[in-house]
């Protein structure tokens, strides 16, 4: 059985960071595809940033180069930094693993606002 747990979110100024991260339980962390997703108020969940188990990573347009994903393994964290927030990052943030099934957390909140 996966659990995930993310933590890390709150109220951040636009140009500000934060750095979310997501514990998981279970043995199939380091085979796992994982990911970072976001749904906004009244929109459906999107993609925000992806690690395949080879490593490759995908990020959405409106977040690169503003956005890191990583894991450790050791930890079995996935985490997420996220600089120069902008008003329209703000959503409940998702951890998300994958092999053959979707796993998903209890979301984080995440709100960039002056």
């Amino acid at each position: 059985q996966v659990q995930l747990v993310e933590s890390g979110g709150g109220l951040v100024q636009p140009g500000g960071s934060l750095k979310l991260s997501c514990a998981a339980s279970g043995s199939i962390f380091r085979f796992a595809g994982l990911g970072w997703y976001r749904q906004a108020p009244g929109k459906q969940r999107e993609l925000v940033a992806t690690l395949s188990f080879g490593g490759s990573v995908n990020y959405a347009d409106s977040v690169k180069g503003r956005f890191t994903i990583s894991k450790d393994n050791a930890k079995k964290t996935v985490s997420l930094q996220m600089n120069n927030l902008k008003p329209e990052d703000t959503a409940v943030y998702y951890c998300n693993l994958h092999l053959q099934n979707d796993y998903w957390g209890q979301g984080t909140q995440v709100t960039v606002s002056s």
